[in-house]
């Protein structure tokens, strides 16, 4: 059988000139299951500790090892960590969705209460909060940053890595939800 060719399709055959809509693209991506991770970093001179959910959370190389995070452009971890170069990720085990969803709060007064009676330790090079019974932890520097429509790409190198509960399952989002596997 013999290859079809297409012809491209341009910007003015499209049905949205700026692509699908939002809510269309928002449901559809919400049945991609992903990864739930808790992003963290001290700020200073408070030297308070911030805490955020992420699910758009990618390893992007091994060497040299780099990984990326999707911000909300004017979020808070967003404008923390365009100042503060270190930081760190907890990657969540399915008991901890709690966790996840507490950090997923919008409009929150501090992120102090929400860490009182969280167990963690201090990542050794970044002095984020590192969630205990993690999967897995991270303790990463900022490399570069990508403004990207409404998010900023954080790519970061790792500097650590740790791995609290190494034999738990994930903790996963899919359709809009906190899911296990199974």
């Amino acid at each position: 059988m013999l290859p079809t060719t297409r012809t491209p399709v341009s910007d003015s055959d499209l049905p949205h000139a700026e692509g699908v809509g939002s809510e269309e693209f928002r449901a559809a991506m919400s049945r991609l299951a992903a990864g739930v991770v808790l992003v963290t970093a001290v700020e200073p001179p408070l030297d308070e500790d911030v805490g955020m959910t992420a699910t758009a959370f990618v390893s992007v190389s091994l060497d040299p090892p780099l990984v990326l995070v999707s911000l909300r452009n004017g979020s808070r971890m967003d404008d923390l960590l365009a100042e503060q170069p270190l930081w760190g990720v907890s990657l969540l085990a399915e008991d901890q969705r709690q966790i996840a969803a507490r950090f997923a709060m919008r409009n929150r007064i501090s992120d102090r209460l929400l860490f009182a009676d969280l167990p963690h330790t201090r990542g050794e090079l970044t002095g984020a909060p590192l969630v205990g019974g993690a999967l897995a932890t991270l303790e990463c520097r900022t490399e570069q940053r990508v403004e990207a429509g409404d998010h900023t790409l954080v790519v970061a190198r790792v500097l650590a890595a740790a791995f609290p509960n190494a034999e738990g399952a994930p903790l996963t989002y899919f359709r809009g939800r906190y899911r296990h596997l199974g």
